[in-house]
């Protein structure tokens, strides 16, 4: 049973590390690019959100949940674990709020001028900064309870009243608390997932119906290079799809969790696992589909090599 518990800490210690140097390089690669006057895409602000947010995640719950499985439970206070726990809610909030503004700004920027988006095309740039202003306050807000209800793993009493999360733990509350609890908490992540899968859906519909226009345009043309428009949609209908995929897989063992009054520790670190997941993986996806970031890491591994040589 060790032995399993040694393999689950090296995988979320795997995964913090890697994902964390991933989001760091990439929000580095986005700050050059933009000191040296390269143009960046009006949604390449919302990815920079969704990185901080990630790296929050990452960082809140992978580094503590690590030291908690290799045993390093009571080295946290009440008001550390508080606050840890805090921010590793507000960055999961933030990072389903950037994917849903970004499928929707996205779905907004590709519509033609003739729809029923045409005025959003102009406007909606506007209101880029104050949305993502919005996402992190309501997610302090809807958050904030969690302050009162967690406690950190120092103090052993009433350890039968508490359900364990590893290196933090939560007082158990009357069924219809929790249940206004859940609601809460719900109501912002299943709307965001409702828009972010419309928002997909439009954006599968727009790209076949403009696929069919240039075939119909260019029967003879033997070019048939995509528009950056086109490829910045794909990538982000990759990056919301893969979002969707872990959300769900997230979303079915947070139920289980809050099945049992006194979760196993197989099934909480399985959970932060799975949670980790898409804050590990997206920045890999984004560097894969970024160009200008792909160009900028080839010159810097032309300029080491020169250095070394």
């Amino acid at each position: 049973m060790a032995g399993s518990f040694f393999i689950i800490g090296m995988i979320i210690l795997t995964q913090t590390v890697v994902g964390i140097l991933g989001n760091f390089s990439l929000l580095c690669s986005y700050i050059i690019l933009h000191v040296t006057g390269y143009r960046l895409r009006s949604t390449d602000l919302i990815l920079k959100h969704l990185i901080v947010a990630n790296s929050l995640v990452l960082l809140c719950k992978g580094v503590p949940q690590t030291m908690a499985v290799f045993g390093w439970k009571h080295i946290l206070s009440h008001c550390g674990c508080k606050l840890l726990f805090f921010l590793h809610r507000v960055g999961r909030g933030v990072s389903i709020g950037s994917i849903c503004l970004l499928s929707v700004f996205q779905v907004i920027t590709i519509s033609s001028w003739n729809s029923r988006w045409a005025v959003l095309k102009v406007t909606a740039p506007k209101y880029m900064v104050l949305s993502l202003f919005l996402c992190w306050i309501l997610q302090m807000l809807v958050n904030v309870i969690f302050l009162f209800h967690i406690t950190g793993k120092w103090s052993d009493k009433n350890i039968t009243k508490e359900k364990d999360f590893g290196y933090c733990s939560s007082g158990l509350t009357d069924k219809t608390q929790h249940a206004l609890h859940a609601a809460l908490l719900l109501f912002p992540d299943v709307l965001c997932l409702g828009l972010t899968l419309w928002a997909g859906s439009s954006m599968v519909l727009i790209l076949y119906r403009h696929k069919q226009q240039v075939q119909r345009i260019r029967r003879t043309d033997a070019s048939s290079r995509s528009s950056p428009e086109s490829r910045a949609t794909k990538t982000i209908l990759l990056l919301g799809s893969t979002f969707v995929y872990f959300y769900i897989l997230s979303s079915i063992c947070q139920v289980l969790l809050a099945l049992f009054d006194q979760p196993s520790r197989f099934l909480v670190d399985i959970t932060i696992i799975i949670a980790a997941c898409f804050p590990t993986v997206s920045p890999f996806l984004l560097m894969s589909q970024n160009s200008s970031v792909q160009r900028l890491y080839l010159a810097w591994i032309r300029n080491a090599k020169s250095l070394l040589l």
